[in-house]
Formats: C-alpha cells, structure tokens, sequence
C-alpha cells in the first residue's frame, strides 16, 4: 500500500513538472555590510539554476525616494528577468528611505552626509568576493532619487561600473570629471517631479532645480567622445542613441505622456504615493528588459589608469 502511494506521488510529481507547473524559484537574502554610517542592508537575488562556477552579470537596483530594497524588488521585476537571463540583482536600502545623491538631493540621506558611495562600493566588493562576479559587468540602475545616485556614482564613485540605466532622475549637482561609461536614460515627458526641461518640480518633497536631463547626458557624451546621436520614433517612444569610443553608448528613451514612474512596473500604493503624488506607469515600454537589454552588450570598455584612479575599491 505505501509502495503505491509513493509511486503515484512520483508519477503526479513528473506530471506537474512535465506540465511547466513546477518551477525552481530562489528568495532573496537579507544581506549587510557596514561602514561609516554603521550596517548597511540589502537584499540579494541569485536564482535558483545560476551556477556559481560561472561568472555573472550584477545589476544593482536603487528604489527612490521614500523606497526600499523589498519594494524595488516587488515593483520593477529584475528576478524574474534575472531566472531568465542568468544574472545576480541586488537591492540596496537607502538610509531612511533616501540617497545621499550629492547637491539639493535628497531626504535624510542628504541632510545626514551619508557616504552612499562607500556604501555602494563596500556592496559590490562584497558581492565580487562572495557570488563570482564578472568584475567587467556590474551595472547600476535606479529610479529617481535612486537614478540621481546612479548618476552621482558613475561621477564619483570608486569602481569601474560598466553601464547605468537611471529612470526618472537626472543630475541634482555638478559632475566635474565623469567616467567615461555607457549609458540608458529613461524619462517621462510629462514627469513633474523631476522635469524633462530641468528645475523645480511642481510635484514631490524635493526643492530644487534639477538639471535639465539632455544636459546631464551631454556631459557624459563628452567624456564617452561620442558621435551626434541619430533619433529614432516608435508610437509615444523617441529613442535617441550615441555611439561612443571603445563601444559605449549613451541612449536617451523619451515616453510622451508619461510621468514620474519606472515604465511595465507596479504603481506606488498607500500614503507614499499620496504623498508622492505618484503617477502611474507607463505601459509604453518594459523599462526592466529595456535596460537589461542594454546592459547585456554593454561589457565595461577598456578605461586608463586615470579614470580608475578613484580610490581603493
């Protein structure tokens, strides 16, 4: 009689996986590092069927402002891309829900001169020493006050980040020497919040005037010694693209109608996007396989000794 039970057992189990029902799914670990502001916590998603003998690809995920790692993990979909595609996600928490992005920005963060930098650094040294990292494919993303971070550290940080994709922010201070280093933007034309043209938004918590987003890149343009960029129209999609030296890219991916939100992921609930005044996203463009897309040919390109030069990492 048990014999038989644990034969059907097995015959429903090949059934279901047969069927696709089952599927090998790993959760997120809490993780930490600690530094001068004290232990700092992320999550970290490796899937299930990613082999550690193999390097991967690391995609840092930065929320915005009044976020979380867990809430960038639920609304923007990097694990279940990264199941398909084979690469490690980490979702680092700012410090009270904020990111020290340098000038007017942002929040707690800001005001407490959290070193954010460090931060970021400490994370990926831990995760290269700890997940067989491919050190020329680490890449950072973020999502307003998050993308004004990823904009700060491709400025000032000190590892060699191969790409960036920020979604909705754009430079809150003076970035004197960039790295040379690809890029993905993504903006709504209707974000206001952090405005397409640059200045004060007339929605959200932040005072102060923002950089206008096509001069941010300009100033990477430069120092990727990139040609003009050839434009390009897809329905409410204008995607301008500059091809660089060494194989960079800067691209810019403009969404008519579109507000302050990461583009295919979950709106903002509650009171924070009361607060926020959040806008709900667009269904325009999957800004997580977009990005990722750009990431996965977008290697770090050979840099000189100077622009590594930026301290110990």
């Amino acid at each position: 009689m048990i014999r038989r039970f644990v034969s059907m057992v097995a015959i429903l189990a090949l059934f279901w996986l047969d069927a696709g029902c089952v599927v090998a799914h790993a959760a997120s670990r809490p993780m930490h590092v600690s530094n001068g502001d004290g232990d700092r916590t992320y999550l970290l998603y490796r899937p299930a069927s990613l082999s550690q003998q193999t390097p991967a690809p690391l995609v840092i995920v930065l929320h915005g402002g009044f976020g979380s790692g867990s809430q960038a993990e639920r609304s923007y979909h990097w694990d279940a891309l990264a199941d398909r595609q084979g690469f490690v996600v980490a979702y680092p928490d700012g410090i009270n829900h904020s990111w020290n992005a340098g000038g007017f920005c942002c929040g707690p963060a800001l005001r407490g001169n959290v070193d954010d930098l460090d931060f970021l650094t400490r994370l990926i040294r831990a995760s290269l020493a700890g997940e067989n990292i491919d050190p020329k494919r680490v890449y950072l993303t973020g999502m307003s006050n998050g993308a004004a971070m990823a904009y700060r550290y491709a400025c000032e940080g000190a590892y060699p980040i191969a790409a960036i994709g920020p979604v909705a922010g754009t430079f809150s201070f003076s970035c004197a020497q960039p790295r040379a280093i690809s890029i993905m933007a993504i903006h709504g034309l209707s974000d206001h919040h952090v405005p397409f043209a640059g200045g004060q938004g007339t929605k959200g918590v932040t005072k102060g005037r923002w950089v206008p987003v096509p001069e941010t890149l300009e100033v990477f343009r430069k120092a990727d010694r990139c040609q003009p960029p050839t434009n390009r129209q897809d329905g409410l999609l204008q995607t301008a693209t500059a091809q660089c030296a060494e194989g960079r890219a800067v691209v810019l991916i403009t969404i008519e109608g579109a507000g302050h939100q990461w583009p295919g992921g979950l709106a903002r609930t509650g009171i924070v996007r009361g607060l926020l005044q959040g806008d709900p996203p667009s269904t325009a463009l999957d800004a997580t396989a977009t990005l990722w897309a750009f990431f996965r040919g977008h290697p770090e390109a050979p840099v000189t000794g100077a622009q590594r030069n930026r301290g110990a990492w």
